[in-house]
């Protein structure tokens, strides 16, 4: 499958699969701010996009851009954060289901909460469940695991938000989880891919043990609109 989609990641979901949860505002688009922090423009050389972006978050709004490269930010935008990553596709990984994985839901989503802030995958916020395709492993009734789907491009959808609680770290939970979210992925009739960061050397070899491949280096920078 071509994965140029993938190079604007973002802005391919919201104009895609997922436009039905976009807000919108001419070239500019985000997901919502309690489902995730990412937003996009058609193209960030152009200055009538970063114009809607404001128009879109608001005097002030906060948003997370990725990239392929360096972003730079026009004059009056404030950079909050950013780093690079790695984005990895699974063009070859079909996954396999796991019986013991139970599906999340939303009377699931204050222990979700918990389990990301002491493990920090990355976002997740409130309404994240909603994009679909949690599964987590229970231990003593314990939420311990968990990873789920988040951007959808077309023909293409993103593992996010894999993490297990350090206690139980070295068991094979997060394989597990990746497998079976991949298997649901592959049973849609798309191809998993997923983000990590450049530094998280030991999630790379997982990820890398289970079929996943690198596909390029990506950049994300959160960013400010002006007041």
């Amino acid at each position: 499958m071509e994965s140029q989609v993938l190079d604007n990641a973002v802005w391919a979901a919201l104009t895609g699969p997922q436009a039905r949860i976009a807000q919108v505002f001419g070239r500019a688009r985000r997901f919502p701010p309690d489902i995730s922090p990412f937003g996009a423009i058609a193209d960030v050389d152009e200055p009538q996009c970063w114009s809607d972006l404001v128009e879109l978050i608001g005097p002030g709004g906060h948003v997370v851009l990725t990239g392929t490269g360096a972003i730079a930010i026009p004059k009056g935008w404030e950079e909050l954060g950013g780093g690079t990553g790695k984005q990895m596709i699974g063009d070859s990984v079909m996954g396999s289901a796991d019986p013991e994985a139970l599906e999340l839901g939303a009377s699931d989503v204050p222990e979700m909460l918990d389990l990301i802030s002491r493990t920090e995958p990355g976002p997740f916020l409130p309404r994240t469940v909603e994009l679909g395709g949690y599964l987590g492993f229970r231990i003593n009734g314990a939420l311990v695991a968990m990873a789920g789907r988040r951007m959808n491009p077309p023909g293409w959808v993103e593992i996010s938000a894999v993490c297990t609680d350090h206690a139980f770290q070295g068991r094979g939970l997060a394989s597990r989880l990746v497998n079976a979210v991949a298997a649901g992925i592959r049973a849609d009739g798309a191809v998993p891919f997923l983000h990590v960061s450049e530094t998280n050397e030991n999630a790379i070899r997982l990820y890398e043990k289970l079929g996943f491949r690198i596909r390029m280096r990506g950049t994300f920078k959160a960013v400010k609109a002006p007041e």
